[in-house]
């Protein structure tokens, strides 16, 4: 990748400036920055899935390939993300955490590896959230108890 300098690349990041941190979260992360690497302008884009209940790296993909990225920079990123990027011919550079700058700059001198693997189980961005695993208390998620004596 090294040599190649002009080119937009998407940072998953928790600002909205380069001084912000990259957002571990390639599906949940609270901002996309779209980074002219020749120059080191950007845009800065919400992430409108975030709150979404599931196929968030899917929507996220999709929508980082729309605005033209040839690679992106996150943390983690689950297996249906990693190949909808793929299938759009997006590059994926797993496994940062730092400032955004700082981890663009590694991009530019050649330091990043991409992979086409995910870093992330499948389905991992509902673990853990309430209301998406079983045996949380005595209902099985079926009311009050499901019929249990309440005298």
């Amino acid at each position: 990748m090294k040599g190649n300098l002009t080119m937009k690349i998407a940072v998953s990041s928790s600002g909205k400036n380069l001084d912000s941190l990259i957002d571990p979260r390639f599906g949940r992360c609270a901002y996309f920055l779209l980074v002219e690497t020749d120059n080191m302008n950007f845009e800065v884009f919400d992430n409108q899935s975030i709150a979404s209940g599931g196929g968030v790296g899917i929507q996220s993909a999709q929508f980082i390939s729309s605005k033209g990225a040839k690679a992106v920079i996150t943390g983690n990123c689950g297996p249906n993300a990693v190949k909808t990027l793929a299938a759009g011919g997006i590059e994926v550079f797993l496994g940062n955490t730092g400032i955004v700058r700082e981890v663009l700059q590694k991009f530019k001198n050649g330091e990043l590896t991409s992979t086409n693997l995910s870093s992330e189980p499948e389905y991992s961005g509902l673990a853990g959230r309430k209301g998406f695993d079983r045996g949380m208390g005595m209902g099985g998620q079926r009311g009050l108890g499901a019929g249990r004596n309440r005298s």
